[in-house]
């Protein structure tokens, strides 16, 4: 579904991404792997066309994503951030309904909350939660009301940013249990961005280690234990020597 062609990015002379190759299949899930500053974020921005690429092409069903209309292709993205980016000023269910009440297919706003708490309850959040603000809620339930948000107007394509950072190793898995779950339920393509190994092994379809701005390695993730490219085996067993310089 989407295609990266020798993409690359620089902000002055940091050269981000060198030559980005790279073909997410539709319905899968892939999962970028690769260390802080490796441009994990930057790949998923270009995709997104929130960053330009200074060279390459990025295809969504062989459609340079450049030339397309903007509200029609992002109408086709859900989006989990990283740190849930929830709206303080708004309760539980219309940052879920968010999208739902703008832009050319608003929805009424009873039908909207109605989706919201359908939504909710698909993340494991009663509708005692839909008239709460954020502040009220715990980093996990914040996490699912993102991923509640990601979900509500069933999108095409998903995109996931380091979706269990912050949460404990209990909260982790259920969220990564979630996210495994829709994803598959919804037949959506999904992308995440992660460093969390626990998370990889949990969602991933497809595996792509990113380091120094190119693709090292990719394949199935139960290919990935066995690799023989000596970036991602240092990577996945957290070893501090190796071909990755640890001390940056």
């Amino acid at each position: 579904m989407i295609t990266l062609s020798d993409v690359t990015k620089s902000f002055g002379n940091n050269h981000v991404l060198r030559g980005v190759n790279l073909t997410i299949p539709t319905a899968k899930s892939m999962v970028i792997i690769g260390g802080s500053g490796t441009g994990k974020s930057v790949l998923l921005k270009s995709v997104l066309g929130l960053v330009t690429p200074d060279s390459g092409t990025i295809a969504l069903d062989g459609q340079d994503v450049r030339r397309a209309e903007r509200d029609a292709f992002l109408a086709r993205f859900g989006m989990l951030f990283q740190g849930g980016a929830l709206f303080d000023s708004l309760r539980v269910w219309e940052n879920v309904a968010f999208r739902l009440m703008r832009g050319a297919a608003r929805r009424p706003k009873d039908e909207a909350r109605a989706i919201a708490l359908e939504k909710l309850r698909r993340v494991g959040l009663g509708p005692q939660v839909a008239d709460l603000y954020p502040a009220e809620l715990s980093g996990g339930m914040q996490k699912r009301v993102g991923l509640a948000r990601a979900i509500a107007a069933e999108p095409e394509i998903i995109f996931f940013d380091e979706p269990t950072t912050g949460l404990d190793p209990i909260m982790a898995g259920v969220i990564n249990d979630l996210i495994r779950e829709i994803v598959v339920e919804m037949g959506a393509t999904a992308m995440t961005i992660t460093h969390d190994m626990s998370s990889v092994r949990a969602i991933a379809d497809e595996v792509a280690m990113l380091h120094e701005g190119t693709i090292k390695w990719t394949g199935p993730v139960a290919e990935m234990d066995d690799c023989p490219d000596p970036y991602v085996q240092q990577f996945i067993h957290g070893r501090a020597t190796g071909p990755i310089n640890a001390i940056r």
